[in-house]
């Protein structure tokens, strides 16, 4: 079942920095950017966040799946929790800063 956009319209309105964060179609879902460095999948209308160190705050959170079969797990974050995770814009920031810098 493919993301529809109105799921990406509401994370991205619930992140509130629409210069900080991006989405981009892939393949019928979506990556989620933060300062132009995926942190997230969108699939099937579920946001999935790496598991990193800097993410670590989301284990006692959020239940753990794979967007698509054969991905590493990620942290899964219901709808629900996109409004009481209120620091959940500084945690996907985090995610990207500990990312490398992308190869030109």
């Amino acid at each position: 079942m493919a993301t529809q956009s109105e799921t990406i319209e509401f994370i991205l309105g619930k992140l509130r920095d629409r210069t900080r964060f991006t989405a981009r179609a892939m393949f019928g879902e979506y990556a989620l950017y933060a300062d132009g460095k995926v942190v997230a999948l969108v699939c099937d209308n579920l946001l999935y966040v790496k598991i990193l160190p800097a993410s670590q705050e989301l284990e006692r959170q959020c239940e753990q799946g794979e967007p698509y079969p054969g991905a590493k797990p990620h942290y899964l974050v219901e709808e629900g929790q996109l409004a009481t995770i209120a620091n959940l814009p500084a945690i996907l920031g985090d995610i990207a800063a500990s990312l490398p810098q992308k190869k030109k």
